[in-house]
């Protein structure tokens, strides 16, 4: 692809194709992956990260609406609407904080929990696989590369925004 822009376009920047494009491939794949995960273990990508984000935060499992919203990366609002949908479903209920009365925290029941393990295991244990071309040490490389690019998007887009 960069040498048929090259032998087309001569002078063109094309470095970026075998890097943006390669990821960009890559991410197609996996999202198809991710979609088949969530559709075997019947857990939608906006649950599994509530419930993971709760999971991971170690017992009692509870945090804040606003630390969820800051931690997935989503608006209060979809929060809401993440936490309502978990809670009908029995995943996780909202409790007043003890701190000031007003706050409100959402923690994972034992549902959500029992959900939840089921459900990383199911995901990891197949995402896992999906690496089996690289070995543990080959991994570190593109994770950290991987991490400093995202950094660095991250920082753009947030000083575009202004």
């Amino acid at each position: 692809m960069q040498q048929a822009w090259l032998r087309e376009r001569p002078g063109t920047p094309v470095g970026s194709i075998g890097v943006i494009t390669r990821i960009w491939w890559i991410g197609k794949l996996l999202d198809e992956e991710r979609r088949a995960t969530h559709q075997r273990t019947g857990m939608d990508a906006a649950t599994l990260d509530l419930l993971s984000t709760l999971r991971r935060e170690g017992e009692p499992y509870r945090l804040p609406p606003g630390e969820l919203a800051r931690r997935s990366l989503v608006s209060a609002g979809a929060i809401s609407q993440r936490v309502a949908r978990a809670e009908r479903e029995g995943h996780v209920r909202r409790l007043r904080s003890t701190e000031d009365g007003r706050g409100v925290l959402v923690e994972l029941t034992a549902q959500g929990h029992a959900a939840i393990e089921h459900t990383v295991d199911d995901l990891l244990t197949h995402e896992e696989g999906l690496l089996r071309a690289l070995t543990p040490e080959e991994r570190t490389t593109p994770a950290g590369l991987l991490r400093r690019l995202l950094a660095d998007l991250t920082e753009i887009r947030q000083r575009a925004r202004g």
